[in-house]
């Protein structure tokens, strides 16, 4: 009998992954409509430090010589932010939340290059006020 551990050797997730907490279930406000806060399991949050390539920095340099959106940066921040907020969301949902409310972001230049960005908020667990939502 082999008890090794399975090794995945697909290079990629096979299946989607599994969250209690809905990404539209996460909020800056503190509370949600048609939801009420039925217990607070504290703070969660979500932090990804990352940093510029030569590449990137060489290509946003030809952009701002023509001025405009300089879109390299942009898509790094974009998925930055989005990383963060994924480990934020999964972290909830191993604690055992459904719901995220006061959410924000943080950022801090660590050193010259590098960028830690931050997602957080209060992992709640919130059932509906309406009897009839099937959510």
């Amino acid at each position: 009998m082999n008890i090794d551990p399975l090794v995945p050797r697909a290079p990629y997730d096979v299946s989607p992954r599994h969250y209690s907490v809905s990404h539209q279930m996460a909020t800056t406000a503190f509370e949600l409509p048609n939801f009420k806060v039925v217990q607070t399991l504290g703070v969660v949050r979500g932090i990804v430090v990352r940093s510029r390539n030569v590449f990137a920095t060489l290509g946003a340099t030809f952009q701002q010589v023509v001025g405009g959106n300089i879109t390299i940066w942009t898509r790094m921040c974009e998925e930055t932010r989005r990383d963060a907020f994924d480990i934020m969301i999964q972290h909830a949902s191993e604690i055992g939340a459904n719901a995220i409310i006061g959410m924000r972001y943080d950022t801090t230049e660590i050193s010259t290059g590098v960028t830690e960005v931050l997602a957080y908020g209060t992992a709640v667990i919130v059932e509906p006020t309406d009897s009839s939502y099937r959510g």
